[in-house]
């Protein structure tokens, strides 16, 4: 069986860090089968990069394909130049796929809109059949169903046509019904990296990480940094590492140093994710602030590591937290977070890593994984859908 993945985000030279955890999966399933990678990139004017780059990991075929992206100022005419570059680019992966690695049985697009309007045409072209799946959190926040009609009607038919859904929680598989995409999906959930590290031993009580994009409007960082302002009197033993960036970065250390926060905040930008887990290793346990997540592999990583982990009610930690291995709270609550935050440190002695991990260990395994991926491509070739 020879499987094409055409994911919309994947780790580039700009972001590691960007769809990590669909490359995980790719790895994941490649096990099991034959997997050929398409990931389509633009790069900006002066920027010198090979238009291709090929490389092959653990069985993965993985082929980049860059085009330069226009910046025109006008919406309309920068976005249709653009999906053009894109298409071309595409259809170069395709040829190139099918003259080095054979014609694909099936694709398997992941994410909206391009990369599953090409794997209609090539459908429509070549009868090869295709699955959607999706972890993208604009159909829970209100993005998508502020969308056009046209475009609204352009993604449900792209579904309609596709022989199966995949979602990385029945809380993204639920409002994709509810949205009417379609009528029933298969959830497939991400993999959760680090089951296969030595554990590492409970960290210090009070010392506390988050790991997220720093976009305030999604992940509510400054929420975390305004219950650790509430907390710290009451337990002083508080600190708070932040790993990751982006837009609202100097917005959030600024609001650090009027919390006058001093010396118990660290911001560390973006790692690799091998250095984000040697990190969660050392620590005592881990903040999902967010407002939405479709599945949050931090919470995974974090329980693969034995550390209790504080999240809100935003989706995916929904699935993951219990007591044994940390609290839920209610998203934008600061009060509650505070309050957490208090009891989790002041109550270290009854999470033990052990058990937190294997709280995880079974359902998102890599074999785990690849495993029902491998399931759903057998069963549209048998039965087509």
């Amino acid at each position: 069986m020879h499987v094409l993945f055409l994911p919309k985000w994947y780790p580039g030279r700009k972001d590691p860090q960007l769809g990590d955890f669909l490359r995980k999966q790719a790895m994941a399933t490649a096990a099991f089968i034959r997997m050929s990678v398409v990931h389509v990139e633009s790069y900006a004017a002066g920027e010198h990069v090979a238009r291709e780059q090929l490389s092959e990991t653990d069985g993965l075929w993985e082929l980049v394909l860059r085009y330069p992206a226009n910046t025109s100022q006008w919406t309309a005419y920068r976005k249709a130049v653009n999906a053009v570059r894109y298409w071309m680019a595409a259809t170069r992966g395709w040829h190139r796929v099918v003259q080095e690695r054979g014609r694909p049985d099936l694709i398997h697009a992941y994410i909206l809109v391009r990369p599953v309007l090409f794997a209609r045409w090539i459908r429509f072209r070549h009868r090869t059949p295709y699955l959607i799946s999706e972890q993208s959190s604009e159909y829970l926040d209100g993005t998508f169903a502020a969308k056009s009609a046209l475009f609204k009607f352009i993604n449900r038919r792209s579904f309609r046509k596709a022989s199966a859904i995949t979602a990385v929680s029945n809380w993204l598989g639920d409002q994709l019904v509810r949205l009417d995409l379609c009528a029933r999906y298969d959830v497939v959930p991400n993999v959760v990296p680090g089951l296969d590290r030595p554990l590492p031993p409970p960290g210090t009580p009070g010392d506390l990480l988050m790991v997220a994009d720093l976009v305030d409007k999604t992940k509510n960082v400054s929420g975390v940094l305004r219950a650790l302002h509430a907390a710290r009197t009451a337990e002083p033993r508080l600190r708070l590492t932040i790993i990751g960036d982006g837009p609202d970065r100097r917005m959030l250390v600024d609001l650090a140093k009027e919390l006058e926060l001093g010396d118990r905040v660290r911001f560390l930008g973006r790692m690799p994710n091998a250095e984000v887990l040697d990190h969660m290793g050392r620590t005592f346990a881990v903040i999902v602030n967010s407002y939405v997540e479709t599945f949050s592999v931090v919470t995974g990583e974090a329980l693969a590591q034995g550390k209790p982990v504080i999240a809100t009610r935003c989706g995916g930690p929904i699935a993951f937290i219990k007591p044994v291995n940390g609290m839920l709270i209610g998203p934008g609550d600061d009060t509650a977070l505070a309050d957490a935050m208090i009891d989790l440190t002041r109550n270290a002695g009854r999470y033990d890593p052990a058990a937190i991990r294997n709280s995880v260990a079974s359902d998102f395994s890599p074999a785990a994984v690849g495993s029902a991926f491998h399931a759903i491509y057998e069963r549209i070739l048998t039965h087509g859908n």
